[in-house]
């Protein structure tokens, strides 16, 4: 099976305002930008064999983004969705990630700042419009959450990688706990028809809902929308799930290997199965993130779930890995990878899984990341990103237009 890689950027120059493809250099050709507050952020080619042809997109970051109440603090953000309905951002984050020496407000020692709620909903501009969560009253609620998505109808899916977290909950737009799968406290590994492992991701697609099941076991698993009933699980390269289970529990110390623990070509799924999302055409993205790679699935005429190619991210990256979310932009061309490792989100054209360039690097200020988890795109083509362990923010990456190199 070939593979199709995209190269590590270890050796290559820093991002500079212009960007190089085929040997020569182009600008960037922006069109007007949503605030005045906004940066471009400059696109950096890694490869001098992309065709002519294609148009790359060209963002700006809003720093400004979102506008949160004066005394509200975010933690870690492992959980970001767009509500394709009526376009607007949805953030999941950990109050308990937050310092307590940053929380004067709640502790009585200044005048700022306290938690924000679990769940915020945000317009594109970045005006609250709704927060909520946490196991308040009889709402159940995972002990760290971890993955976001809001299907179709407004249900708002939440994911865990806690001690006990081998369940997914969904919940109606205001917070009221709608249903579960699986249960607190009971994993029984990859052929597990009833239990999760720590499930890191969810996304929901006309009756199916698909679960990366992937911090304790290494599989995805496919469940019926109407009664969560199980229909499918599978591995890496589309076989039964194997490779043993994480043993114990999952802590942040694990979330990093090294170089000898990768594998692009590995025959199983790694310990970390961190992504699942489906695009328009119906491919199915998994996030391989302990194994540097996408692994690309369909299903074909009989419903059931077959891969279709190997995708390695930066194959050579060890530490955090690389491949931690996917998206892609509204007219499905172009294909968005997270990577984790290397600070930056790949830009690739969609059909044929070109790398046309990056933007962003390893970094706090605007427009560059630490710990770099998860990825969305509005109905416009703007970005969004997530950061985790000390990055504890989201950014909005403005689209300002595409820079097309001449033919």
């Amino acid at each position: 099976m070939r593979a199709v890689s995209i190269s590590s950027p270890a050796k290559l120059r820093p991002a500079a305002m212009l960007w190089a493809i085929s040997g020569a250099w182009l600008s960037v050709q922006a069109q007007p930008l949503q605030s005045e507050s906004t940066t471009t952020i400059p696109v950096v080619s890694h490869s001098n064999n992309v065709s002519p042809g294609y148009a790359i997109p060209q963002f700006a970051v809003d720093p400004a983004w979102p506008a949160l109440p004066e005394t509200w603090l975010t933690g870690q953000v492992p959980g970001l969705a767009v509500d394709k309905h009526d376009n607007t951002v949805w953030v999941l984050h950990r109050p308990a990630s937050i310092p307590n020496l940053s929380l004067g407000l709640t502790n009585g020692s200044a005048s700022c700042c306290e938690p924000a709620p679990f769940v915020m909903q945000f317009s594109v501009e970045g005006k609250l419009l709704n927060s909520w969560g946490g196991p308040e009253g009889d709402r159940p609620w995972p002990e760290n959450v971890h993955g976001l998505y809001v299907d179709a109808e407004g249900k708002v899916w939440i994911g865990g990688n806690g001690k006990s977290d081998h369940q997914i909950f969904s919940y109606t737009r205001d917070g009221e706990f709608v249903k579960a799968f699986g249960e607190a406290g009971k994993t029984d590994g990859n052929t597990s028809e009833h239990y999760l492992g720590n499930p890191a991701d969810i996304v929901v697609d006309g009756t199916d809902v698909m679960i990366a099941d992937g911090y304790i076991n290494k599989r995805v698993v496919r469940l019926g929308k109407q009664d969560l009933d199980f229909v499918q699980a599978w591995g890496a390269w589309g076989n039964a799930p194997g490779g043993g289970t994480r043993e114990g529990s999952f802590d942040t110390s694990q979330a990093a290997s090294g170089n000898g623990d990768l594998s692009t070509g590995a025959k199983h799924f790694g310990d970390i199965v961190h992504c699942v999302d489906k695009s328009q055409d119906g491919r199915i993205y998994v996030c391989d993130r302990r194994n540097n790679r996408l692994q690309i699935f369909r299903k074909n005429e009989e419903g059931q779930v077959l891969f279709e190619k190997n995708l390695e991210i930066a194959a050579e990256t060890g530490g955090l890995g690389t491949a931690t979310d996917v998206a892609f932009s509204p007219d499905n061309k172009y294909l968005y990878v997270a990577d984790m490792m290397n600070g930056r989100i790949w830009i690739l054209w969609h059909d044929t899984y070109e790398v046309l360039g990056s933007i962003g690097r390893n970094g706090r200020y605007a427009g560059e990341f630490t710990w770099l988890h998860s990825i969305e795109t509005d109905k416009d083509g703007n970005l969004y990103t997530s950061e985790v362990s000390t990055g504890q923010r989201v950014q909005k990456f403005v689209l300002t237009g595409l820079s097309k190199p001449d033919a």
